[in-house]
């Protein structure tokens, strides 16, 4: 009953910024963590950021003070602005979040998005 979907994700520039917008969807009771995660070419898939339902954030020490985490609850979305980007920040996004449905109230499961490729490249 639950999707998520990324938005936003392309071509960049080094240096350059990109807001990445992940939408929760379906028979949502609760949603508890949301983060972001990211997988390069031959590369294991890696943890980003992730912010709890208060909105405190945390992140990867490679992208501090460059990545902001941020949602919206009222709108079940997730964002991640991304300045000053690397070409080492080439990869797939993907959105993630614990939520439980609403006919399930006691189970929290993990749900993932299908991914956005950033392509940081002059």
């Amino acid at each position: 009953q639950v999707q998520l979907v990324e938005s936003g994700g392309g071509l960049v520039q080094p240096g350059g910024s990109m807001r990445l917008s992940c939408l929760a969807s379906g028979n949502i009771f609760s949603i508890n963590i949301m983060g972001w995660h990211r997988q390069a070419p031959g590369k294991e898939r890696e943890w980003i950021a992730t912010t709890g339902s208060d909105g405190t954030p945390n992140y990867r020490d490679s992208v501090k003070g460059r990545f902001t985490i941020s949602r919206d609850n009222a709108k079940n979305m997730v964002h991640l602005q991304m300045n000053n980007l690397k070409p080492e920040d080439t990869a797939v996004y993907y959105c993630n979040a614990d939520l439980a449905e609403a006919d399930t109230k006691y189970k929290f499961t993990e749900y993932w998005g299908q991914g956005t490729l950033v392509a940081v490249s002059s």
